[in-house]
């Protein structure tokens, strides 16, 4: 697979997560992913991100920077964005925040088998 191919794959699944389209995820993720070292399988990261906009209703993946190395993307999220709560144990409680989270994705077949991410949990803890 080219670069410019599992780029567009992947701009693909970030726009699905975007629009919560739950139905065609299995489109971008295999059956069974593993996410921080850990196999979730598809539910489990489907539940995941459901969790993720059910705690933050104006989520939106930006990507800001995205590098492709087939098999592998390396991309920087931005995001901007007002969650309920707690938002990785720190009380945001409904207080707008921007951070970034850079995440690393191995593919296999065409579809994310793996992910590795870390959230720039600083950022947030700067703005509350």
């Amino acid at each position: 697979m080219t670069p410019e191919a599992l780029s567009a794959i992947y701009r693909g699944y970030i726009d699905c997560l975007n629009r919560q389209d739950w139905a065609v995820l299995g489109s971008f993720v295999d059956e069974a992913v593993e996410y921080g070292g850990t196999t979730i399988g598809l539910a489990g990261y489907r539940a995941m991100l459901e969790r993720d906009f059910e705690a933050i209703p104006d989520l939106r993946f930006v990507i800001q920077l995205l590098v492709s190395d087939p098999p592998h993307i390396a991309s920087r999220l931005q995001f901007d964005c007002t969650p309920r709560g707690l938002l990785f144990d720190l009380p945001v409680n409904g207080k707008r925040v921007q951070f970034a989270e850079n995440v690393f994705y191995e593919f296999a077949d065409g579809k994310i088998r793996t992910v590795w991410s870390i959230i720039d949990k600083a950022a947030i803890a700067q703005q509350i």
